[in-house]
């Protein structure tokens, strides 16, 4: 728990303002964003970073890292990139796509640090940061680094709620201290310079209806979210009863839904090319085989997936794409399967 005080009027230059108007502007009413999650394990940088420059050319709405110091894929041991220094990288090598971790783990660092960073890349970015952040889950990182992994997910799960808040009111401009039961010791905590971005988003991953959705409901400027239609369509209703508990509009929060696409002209190619990139990432098809938001086809299947959730309220798909990075896939994923679902 936190405490937050005023930190004196904050100053919003005609530069945020501007960008916040752009952003809004760049989305229609009917218009699907689409964003896109490069694993950062199992490549190298030159490839990475080509990978972030097209998406970015491309015209995807996100670039996401994911937030893991071991692979999560097949071989834990294999290469895998740390998250907020790939996205500083990506930030000076981009110039219009939004950048956040899917999700940041939030046992790695002191949330005061952690809105230190997402403001630092901001600046870095030009006002295109998107802070993620969720409870973690991969024991085995935290055990090879000695990195505090709590009780159990629900403990790791109030950590989380104590964290967003004091990340929100730092990054608004507010003056944080914790309570005294609090899990962080923050005292007279206060950040300069604010971000760019009159409001800098706050994404939450999860969908545990207890605790993670009550954290979504009363902080969360993003959701991502994943899996069958049907579960997802129990956990939105869950979400807004809390938003409704919490006296939140649901229509706040941006659904984004995960999911993992490879496009070819048939589904047998793509899951051609879907099982050649597990093996490279020393991934046995057993493992996956499970996954149900691996999702190879053509176009129009991937768009006639996507409609039953654009209609639960999901505007915005995210897509993880495993090195090596799929031109074709991210090329069509854009170019055509989302002029398909905007025109439904």
């Amino acid at each position: 728990m936190v405490r937050h005080e005023a930190g004196g009027a904050k100053c919003h230059p005609a530069s945020r303002l501007a960008f916040a108007r752009e952003a809004c502007d760049d989305r229609g009413m009917n218009d699907m964003q689409l964003g896109v999650l490069l694993w950062n394990q199992a490549t190298d940088w030159p490839s990475y970073l080509a990978a972030v420059r097209r998406v970015d050319r491309l015209g995807y709405a996100h670039l996401w890292a994911w937030d893991h110091l071991y692979a999560i894929f097949g071989d834990p041991y294999q290469s895998i990139y740390e998250g907020w220094a790939s996205l500083s990288a990506a930030a000076v090598a981009t110039e219009r796509t939004r950048l956040g971790l899917l999700v940041g783990a939030n046992t790695f660092r002191n949330p005061g640090l952690v809105a230190k960073m997402a403001a630092t890349l901001d600046h870095v970015s030009g006002g295109r940061a998107i802070l993620g952040l969720g409870g973690a889950w991969h024991e085995l990182e935290h055990e090879a680094h000695g990195i505090e992994f709590g009780a159990g997910f629900g403990q790791r799960l109030d950590w989380l709620d104590e964290s967003v808040a004091a990340c929100r009111a730092l990054l608004d401009g507010q003056t944080v201290t914790s309570a005294a039961d609090g899990h962080y010791r923050f005292r007279d905590l206060r950040h300069a310079p604010a971000p760019i971005q009159v409001r800098l988003p706050i994404m939450i991953g999860g969908s545990g209806e207890r605790k993670t959705l009550r954290t979504v409901a009363s902080y969360a400027d993003m959701w991502n979210a994943m899996g069958p239609l049907d579960v997802m369509a129990h956990k939105v209703d869950v979400l807004r009863r809390h938003c409704e508990e919490v006296g939140r509009d649901p229509g706040e929060i941006e659904f984004t839904l995960g999911v993992k696409v490879t496009i070819r002209d048939s589904e047998a190619e793509a899951v051609r090319v879907w099982k050649a990139a597990m093996e490279h990432n020393r991934t046995p098809l057993a493992d996956v085989d499970s996954d149900d938001t691996f999702w190879n086809g053509t176009p129009e299947q991937i768009a006639e997936r996507l409609a039953g959730y654009v209609e639960l309220g999901f505007r915005t798909a995210i897509t993880e794409q495993p090195a090596p990075y799929d031109d074709e896939t991210l090329e069509r994923f854009i170019g055509q399967v989302k002029p398909l679902v905007d025109r439904a």
